[in-house]
């Protein structure tokens, strides 16, 4: 692809000869450039932050990309893009990382259609690892979804956009308490306000596995809060293609962090589905023919006011599914109680009715007439002398 109008023979901060843009995302361009002074390739992000952001937001972004990109340039790992340097060129930040000869996996859902089970699985584990060396170095990546993970030809995945991910996903991003993320694999507890831990990777490593394995995300709305509300409020869609991959799928998705798969549990859930023998193939639709795009990986701006709209939709939502989920419980009560003393039929109801009011009435009835009637004749016979 050639060089944008404008960028052709452009050097960033008097090293980076700009030659082709790789990509466009929502916070900013990557080139592809070389370094003269190294003379190798590299990828170069120019961070433009296109979603809607102030005057005093992109400030505050442009200083904790610099600062963060740098701590993600600890990051040692095969898993990991490279991040070698960041540099500020036109009051605006870039970050120098290893150019990497792979396909994004939104790309490649995009060209081919969804991935098997197993080639997800493999994905899955590469991108774990990649994520357990992050969160060890205290880096949370934050914006974990098919646009940041690049799949080689040999059917490997590294993860890639550390350091401006864990700034642009900080939950405490914007002096107005804007929420910056890709909705559609954001975490609740994001959404929610929490503050970023290392579960809201894995819950985003669930998505991605997802969208890679269905060719769709799992709660996209098509609009940035309705997407939010449903990941907040409701379960994914059903799976028509995760076969044995929708338990850790699930695991991974679930809404509580405490009780969410944790990076062991997903790794051996994993492993063993490498190992195990592949399942007879299941009836799914078939393959898209041509290319389609893959919704749900833009990036988007959420304001503080939307957030709490959110937040009070959500606990609303939460509250109906508790009286909705009491009200089950004491139906199955009810029913069970049944089931263990069954009602008698109508028939058997009554004739212990009759029995009860009528036919034991009548008996005592008739029985104490017979005994008045009976000491009646004895007394009479007495008088009588006839006794």
């Amino acid at each position: 692809m050639a060089a944008d109008a404008g960028h052709e023979n452009r050097v960033v901060a008097g090293r980076y000869a700009l030659t082709g843009v790789l990509g466009r995302g929502g916070m900013g361009t990557v080139w592809l450039a070389t370094d003269q002074v190294l003379e190798r390739q590299v990828a170069l992000k120019e961070v433009t932050f296109s979603v809607h952001l102030t005057d005093e937001e992109r400030a505050i972004l442009r200083e904790r990309t610099m600062r963060e990109a740098r701590a993600a340039a600890r990051l040692d790992h095969p898993r990991v893009t490279t991040v070698y340097d960041v540099v500020e060129d036109d009051g605006k930040p870039w970050l120098v990382m290893e150019r990497v000869s792979a396909h994004s996996l939104q790309e490649t859902l995009e060209q081919h259609g969804p991935l098997s089970p197993a080639a997800v699985a493999r994905l899955g584990l590469d991108v774990l690892a990649a994520l357990d060396a992050a969160h060890q170095a205290g880096i949370v990546h934050r914006d974990v979804k098919p646009a940041n993970v690049l799949v080689h030809p040999d059917g490997h995945a590294c993860l890639t956009d550390f350091g401006i991910a864990t700034t642009t996903g900080d939950s405490s991003l914007t002096t107005q308490g804007a929420l910056v993320g890709s909705p559609s694999y954001m975490a609740p507890e994001r959404a929610n306000g929490d503050e970023p831990r290392p579960p809201v990777d894995l819950w985003s490593l669930g998505a991605t596995l997802y969208t890679a394995v269905e060719g769709r995300p799992p709660f996209d709305r098509g609009e940035p809060m309705a997407t939010l509300m449903a990941v907040v409020s409701e379960q994914p869609a059903p799976m028509l293609r995760a076969g044995p991959l929708e338990p850790v799928l699930r695991g991974l998705l679930t809404k509580d962090p405490a009780r969410r798969t944790t990076p062991e549990q997903a790794r051996r859930q994993l492993t063993a589905l490498l190992s195990s023998p592949p399942p007879p193939p299941a009836a799914t639709p078939d393959r898209p023919q041509s290319p389609r795009p893959v919704p749900g990986g833009s990036a988007a701006r959420i304001d503080a006011a939307d957030l709490r709209a959110l937040a009070s939709a959500s606990r609303a939502v939460l509250g109906s599914v508790a009286r909705d989920a009491r009200d089950h419980l004491a139906e199955r009560r009810q029913e069970r109680k049944q089931e263990r003393h069954p009602p008698a039929a109508p028939a058997r109801r009554r004739r212990r009715f009759m029995r009860r009011w009528v036919v034991v009435p009548v008996l005592t009835t008739l029985v104490v007439l017979v005994l008045i009637l009976a000491g009646a004749a004895l007394g009479l016979a007495f008088l009588l002398g006839l006794i």
